[in-house]
């Protein structure tokens, strides 16, 4: 169990920004009119083309003739603007505007038989279904990990190619997502709105103030069913649960160990550079870990946790009471 606390100590868990993507209505109504446009006119002129094109063999003069003037109709139509009175938006064809015009209106004649939630468009709605028949069509080449949007899953992939193509453009700190940059910028703008009432920490996100909180109230609950060990955080318990299934996904490229956390890579890739980050104000003393500063920074401060129960005496960490108990062991 020793092994499983270390490692779990030495975990480093981040804010986190729940960003719920599933609601796809939200998504496709509040996207760029640009894109919509484009969208809706690729929608039309494949459904011109087909239409168009259904030349049959007993009626080809007459067909033909119907074609050749649908085709005229079409390119007079193409050449009109029809525009949106509300945003000044144009399109193509006039199907278009109507339903671009519901984004104004509210309209949203397409209903979840399951649910009762209404959409704009009726692929916004097939899209939705995949929420209560849990189908995930789009899966990642590198992990096999699965989302039920392109969208989510070209955001993932960042995780693996490390692109952040979001900066901020105050310290040049660059993000994966938008809405981590977002919010990262109310650092700089100093817009804390979620205070916790336990000790006046303040938050940018309601999410990471209800996260903080349990650090007051002590709440685990996320069990590891292998062990029963309790964690505050279910990434935790994700990490957590890799160091029983013996799951390593990220190793080494110098020497090939095997870590079940990005974070413990990082802090092990010290050992091969020699990096010491952590210096202690007292005496200017090095480590490479935060954890072991914390232990150093007893030796000032006098507080020594552990004790030996044969004579009483006190040590900063437990492994210098073991090499000390080797003494009464004989």
């Amino acid at each position: 169990m020793s092994f499983i606390k270390e490692e779990s100590e030495d975990m480093k868990i981040e804010e986190t920004f729940s960003v719920k993507q599933e609601d796809t209505e939200e998504q496709t109504d509040l996207m760029a009119l640009k894109e919509e446009s484009q969208e809706l006119n690729a929608m039309e002129e494949k459904r011109h083309y087909e239409k168009h094109h259904d030349v049959r063999t007993g009626d080809k003069s007459v067909q033909s003739e119907k074609t050749s003037s649908r085709k005229r109709a079409q390119k007079i139509e193409s050449n009109t603007s029809f525009t949106c009175c509300q945003c000044g938006m144009s399109f193509n064809h006039k199907q278009n505007l109507e339903i671009h015009m519901r984004v104004h209106t509210g309209e949203k004649p397409f209903t979840c038989q399951q649910c009762g939630k209404s959409f704009t468009q009726k692929q916004n709605l097939t899209v939705h279904m995949r929420v209560h028949t849990g189908e995930k069509p789009y899966t990642c080449s590198q992990c096999g990990q699965s989302f039920m949007h392109k969208k989510n899953l070209d955001i993932h992939m960042r995780n693996h190619t490390g692109e952040k193509p979001f900066t901020c453009d105050q310290c040049g700190k660059s993000f994966s997502r938008e809405v981590t940059l977002n919010c990262h910028m109310r650092i700089h703008t100093g817009k804390n709105c979620f205070i916790c009432n336990y000790c006046g920490k303040s938050f940018t996100q309601k999410g990471n103030l209800n996260i903080h909180i349990r650090v007051h109230t002590g709440e685990k609950h996320y069990t590891c069913s292998q062990c029963r060990m309790n964690f505050t955080y279910k990434p935790t318990l994700d990490s957590h649960m890799m160091l029983h299934t013996g799951e390593s996904p990220y190793p080494c490229k110098l020497c090939g160990k095997g870590f079940s956390q990005k974070q413990n890579l990082k802090t092990h890739m010290r050992t091969h550079t020699g990096e010491k980050p952590f210096t202690c104000d007292q005496c200017g003393k090095r480590f490479a870990r935060k954890i072991t500063l914390n232990y150093h920074m007893r030796i000032h401060s006098r507080e020594n946790c552990f004790i030996c129960h044969q004579c009483g005496k006190s040590f900063p960490d437990m492994e210098r009471l073991n090499m000390h108990i080797i003494i009464h062991s004989g």
